[in-house]
């Protein structure tokens, strides 16, 4: 299986309990799991590299258990006890350097964990306060996680310093009516050469929060659409944030104006995961519709549309260049011939057109006839009075 894995350019978790990873130049898609031993406890909630290398996979399951494939060999290599199923569902894992980890479940717990994996007690642990919906490392301090979740604010953390965080966001101020507004945030991101932090919420708002100034609201707010919005992820070029909504709509919001630049059409499903490749302008996007897509930030068009069988719960991309054409497809084990599904519209345009036949208007004749039938119903009700 290592010569298929070493293929593969987008990995993907499905609620199976299946890792799949899916070869763009080769149009092929490859399951990577024990299929006799598949269950609902299996289902992999978060996607992490381990290593810069990107030679790893972090592997988090529902059970509480993270596990590390290996995409040179193709194989999981090890399993870790992370967390407790009461605790709730990963909603967020990182690696921390070497081989320590950071795990975050819905209850708030967030762990450290030794390298070394020989012990089951973490090395630290913070609260970061109940339903948190994701935690999110920096890409350029890795020791620096945000928080969030429902009625539980934006918070950003030091892990070498854990007993407070670094920034906690204040909610947003009363409305119109003097009303508090509530928090939801669904998922976050660190803007690249900056100090910024930009979150999308269950109240379809993009917030935009700056540590790097005395004020803790959002220095930039926007709304889009009318449903929650669930993911978000920001492209290479900067000064934009792909975000989606449980309805399957996708759009490009710019960060300075805060105006929707376009919108990426194609969905059937609510999106549960977005990542925009990191120097490339493309995004993938998985969700409810088990499809795969891959869109172009430069014209909004889909470029790949891949069937995967089953509900998608995260997404992750290879940060070297996705091919779109390669040699042909060659088997091997545990693969599946996958193509690229065509446009619903080419096939509305093959079906023949059928027409409706006008009404034909009524003439003179059919009047009188109708005129005589209502003369015998109304003789019938007269009779019937009479009698």
């Amino acid at each position: 299986m290592g010569d298929t894995s070493r293929l593969c350019s987008v990995w993907l978790g499905s609620e199976t309990g299946i890792l799949k990873g899916v070869s763009l130049s080769r149009k092929q898609a490859f399951n990577f799991c024990n299929t006799s031993h598949l269950s609902r406890d299996q289902e992999v909630r978060a996607l992490c590299w381990g290593d810069p290398a990107e030679s790893e996979l972090l592997v988090g399951s529902v059970d509480g258990t993270v596990k590390t494939f290996s995409v040179e060999k193709g194989a999981f290599t090890e399993t870790r006890r992370c967390g407790d199923p009461a605790d709730g569902c990963f909603v967020g894992l990182a690696a921390l350097g070497g081989s320590a980890l950071v795990t975050c479940a819905e209850c708030g717990t967030l762990r450290v964990w030794r390298e070394d994996g020989s012990s089951s007690e973490p090395a630290a642990e913070l609260d970061a306060g109940k339903n948190v919906c994701r935690m999110r490392q920096s890409p350029v301090h890795p020791h620096k996680v945000a928080t969030g979740g429902k009625e539980n604010g934006l918070k950003i953390w030091d892990l070498e310093k854990p007993e407070k965080p670094v920034f906690a966001a204040k909610n947003l101020r009363d409305d119109w009516l003097d009303l508090r507004r509530p928090q939801w945030v669904r998922d976050m991101a660190f803007i690249p050469d900056s100090d910024k932090v930009v979150t999308c919420t269950g109240y379809h708002q993009v917030h935009v929060f700056d540590p790097s100034t005395p004020q803790r609201r959002p220095v930039l707010e926007v709304e889009y659409g009318e449903y929650p919005l669930t993911a978000l992820s920001l492209p290479a070029s900067g000064n934009a944030v792909v975000v989606g909504n449980t309805h399957g709509q996708i759009a490009v919001l710019d960060l300075r104006k805060g105006l929707v630049r376009g919108a990426l059409k194609g969905l059937a499903g609510g999106v549960r995961a977005l990542q925009c490749h990191p120097s490339q302008p493309l995004v993938a996007s998985c969700g409810l519709d088990r499809f795969l897509r891959i869109h172009s930030l430069e014209d909004r068009r889909p470029q790949h549309k891949v069937y995967l069988k089953s509900r998608l719960n995260c997404v992750l991309l290879a940060s070297r260049a996705l091919e779109a054409e390669g040699a042909g497809a060659t088997g091997g084990a545990g693969a599946q011939e996958v193509k690229e599904e065509d446009d619903d519209d080419d096939l509305w345009e093959t079906m023949e057109r059928v027409e409706e036949t006008p009404k034909r208007k009524p003439t003179e004749e059919d009047e009188g006839i109708e005129d005589e039938e209502l003369q015998k119903k109304s003789k019938k009700k007269r009779k019937k009075g009479k009698d």
